[in-house]
């Protein structure tokens, strides 16, 4: 068994900007009980915070569990409270560089005509995120807005000739993250190695994104190994699974 299970937030163990429901939350406190859990996402903390915190169970061993928004450019631990232990953040130049070219390649690509809910350009610090539908659109309109992935891989590729020294992955069901380049989920796993003291081969990931192009796949790339789940309903599936094989059930 490995020492650290580490998990994709959106879609793997919740709904896009969804709160973890009871039933996750409690497959994850049993987890806890038995080794250490990371959760890593583009999201920034305060989607952490609502998606995660708040609907995490009072037995849940938080001292073993490591939070990593924005890609694992940031990482927090349990001290008494939730502790921000490093974070690495963009200039503004480069933020305004970012922002502009998203701007571009939206209406080059005519992508800039559809109605919008909360934030679509959204600054994390660490990371910029474009929601192509905002950040609080409904689940059902989300879905159906790019199912083939042929809108983000479009954009994508805009963006890559925009912002050849800036990493670009497709993320979540609408979304688009910059980040500096080389600044992937493997180099927030590999940070989250250098401070829990785990090497990557004692730990295994769960991710719904694990395909060319998605935000989870660098997970993979790096030898780290990966359970590729296609939605929560499979992740709860697994766990169940490896916790029965732990005894716990």
């Amino acid at each position: 068994m490995k020492d650290l299970i580490a998990f994709d937030l959106d879609g793997t163990l919740a709904e896009s900007k969804e709160r973890i429901d009871t039933h996750m939350a409690d497959l994850l406190a049993e987890l806890l009980e038995h080794l250490n859990v990371a959760i890593i996402s583009g999201g920034d903390w305060p989607q952490f915070d609502s998606q995660i915190v708040s609907q995490l169970q009072p037995r849940a061993k938080l001292t073993r569990l490591f939070l990593l928004p924005t890609t694992g450019t940031k990482l927090y631990r349990y001290r008494s409270d939730w502790t921000p232990i490093y974070a690495d953040v963009f200039s503004p130049e480069d933020r305004a560089r970012i922002v502009t070219a998203i701007d571009k390649a939206l209406e080059h690509l005519g992508l800039s005509e559809f109605q919008i809910w909360g934030e679509q350009i959204e600054d994390r610090g660490t990371q910029i995120t474009f929601s192509g539908l905002g950040q609080q659109a409904p689940l059902a309109d989300k879905a159906r807005w790019d199912p083939d992935f042929a809108k983000r891989r479009a954009l994508q590729q805009e963006l890559r000739a925009a912002l050849p020294d800036l990493s670009i992955n497709i993320g979540g069901s609408t979304s688009i993250d910059v980040t500096r380049q080389g600044i992937d989920k493997a180099y927030g796993m590999r940070r989250l190695a250098e401070h829990s003291g785990i090497p990557l081969s004692r730990m295994l990931f769960f991710g719904d994104a694990i395909y060319p192009g998605g935000n989870d796949d660098p997970v993979r790339s790096a030898g780290i190994d990966a359970i590729a789940v296609r939605d929560v309903a499979e992740t709860k599936t697994a766990l169940a699974a490896l916790l029965a094989c732990m005894g716990s059930r």
